[in-house]
């Protein structure tokens, strides 16, 4: 008599992957993250950042398995999304900035790797 194991294989589990970006009015400084094990370690990491070159810091974005991105403008407008692609995350930054300032444009992004 033989004895017959039969496994199934399921794929592992994969992790998520968490960004953030963080901005200064103040300053006009960013910082950013992508790829962190948390949403916290990634805005802890984009705040440090962001510290390192000037004060008044603050998330204006976080990501999940996604992209982020910042917009600034002219007389301090900024804009801070996500999306699922960094063309969306860019376009959606673009249009928060519009609602505040004139001639924005993308100053940052980060996308995860998931």
């Amino acid at each position: 008599m033989a004895l017959v194991v039969v496994g199934v294989a399921t794929p592992a589990t994969a992790r998520d992957n968490y960004g953030a970006i963080a901005y200064s009015p103040d300053t006009r400084a960013y910082g950013y993250s992508y790829d962190s094990r948390s949403r916290a370690h990634a805005e802890k990491t984009a705040m440090a950042r962001c510290r390192s070159y000037g004060g008044g810091c603050r998330v204006v974005t976080w990501f999940r398995n996604a992209c982020g991105a910042l917009a600034l403008g002219d007389y301090g407008g900024y804009g801070g999304a996500w999306a699922g692609s960094r063309a969306a995350a860019e376009r959606s930054a673009l249009q928060t900035c519009a609602g505040s300032s004139s001639d924005c444009r993308v100053v940052r992004w980060a996308c995860t790797s998931r």
